[in-house]
Order: C-alpha cells, then structure tokens, then sequence
C-alpha cells in the first residue's frame, strides 16, 4: 500500500482476509461506514469463513472484521509527533472511561442504545494510542407477544504513527461473554505490534 513516498505492508491476522480486492461495492460501502468520512479505507478484512459466504452469494455473519484507514488530507504529509498528539487529543477529548472494569455488559445496559461508550484505554504511547468501546442495539421482537431484547457490541479503535503516517486501525466483535472482551484486546495487540515490525524501517 502506497502513503505518499512510503510503501507499507498491511496485512490482516490469520483466519481473516482482505475483501477490498474483490471490488464489492456493497464491501466498500459496509467498510466506509465504519471510519470517518474523512478518511481513505486501505483494508476491510473479514473472517475466511464470512468471506467464503461472501462470494458463495450466502449472508455472512459479520460478528468479527477489522479495518484499516488512514486520513485522507494526510496521506501525503509528514506527521510529526506534536501533530500526531493533537489528533489522539481530538478524537478522544469526549470519551469519559466506565467507572469500573468487569461485566461491561451491565454497563452498557445503562447506556443509550446505539451510543459508543468508551471502556478502557489499553495503551498510550507518544506513536501508539489504543481505546476499548462498547456499544448496545436493541433487537425488536418479531412477534408482538416477544420483548425487546439487546445486543452487544465491542470495538477497539488504535491510532499509530509509523513512519510519518497515521494509520487507524479497528476492530469490531459481537459481545456475547468474557472470551469475546479477551479475544478483541489479544488480536488488537498482536495485529498492532506485527504491522509495526513488519513495517519498521
């Protein structure tokens, strides 16, 4: 992937695939809807089996994929540090932490549905800043006998500069339990740091 002068190697994690290859327009506008307007989407991984649903004309599930994007009016600019710190600075100014960690669940239960709830700061570097977010949507019942019910969702949003590049980095789950809030902070550490050693200098 070319950034100006710079060329990167961007890759997804095992068990998941580029789709931006397939020239979907329905990928394209699902993986645009996801970052800001702002921004030029550079991969929209999905897992091998959604993708194999994909292409075989069948719904996938969407429960987990992964975005990469970067800003488009910087994308042939040199970011330096001080740059780098204003724009952490503004896209977490209105993020308030949950008082406490734990079931997340309960907190998102309090929350307006549809609202992403900031949940923990998972690192803070002067190049690297990753955020845990919660989400909650409320599933209308199917029938008029039935309750509402709500579903769960996570995200982790990590803004990186490498090189004099940002680069945002996503990834999104279903929050079902435990092992999904573990699985999200595991994969956004492992896919950050192998991105940035296989695109150190």
């Amino acid at each position: 992937m070319q950034l100006g002068t710079e060329r990167f190697v961007l890759d997804s994690p095992p068990g998941f695939s580029d789709s931006l290859s397939l020239t979907s327009p329905r990928l394209q506008e699902l993986a645009e809807s996801l970052t800001s307007a702002s921004n030029r989407v550079l991969l929209f991984a999905l897992t091998d089996a959604d993708l194999r649903s994909f292409m075989a004309g069948d719904p996938p599930e969407y429960r987990r994929y992964m975005v990469i994007a970067t800003p488009a009016r910087l994308e042939r600019e040199r970011v330096d540090d001080a740059h780098f710190a204003t724009l952490v600075g503004d896209s977490l100014r209105e993020l308030v932490p949950a008082a406490a960690a734990g079931d997340y669940r309960k907190h998102l239960e309090t929350q307006p549905q549809g609202k992403a709830n900031l949940l923990e700061e998972l690192r803070r570097e002067p190049a690297r800043v990753s955020v845990l977010q919660g989400t909650r949507l409320v599933v209308r019942p199917e029938k008029f006998w039935q309750s509402e019910t709500s579903r769960y969702f996570l995200s982790t949003t990590t803004l990186l500069l490498l090189r004099g590049k940002v680069l945002q980095l996503a990834v999104f789950s279903s929050y079902d339990g435990p092992p999904d809030l573990d699985w999200i902070r595991a994969i956004t550490e492992r896919w950050v740091d192998e991105l940035v050693r296989r695109n150190a200098r």
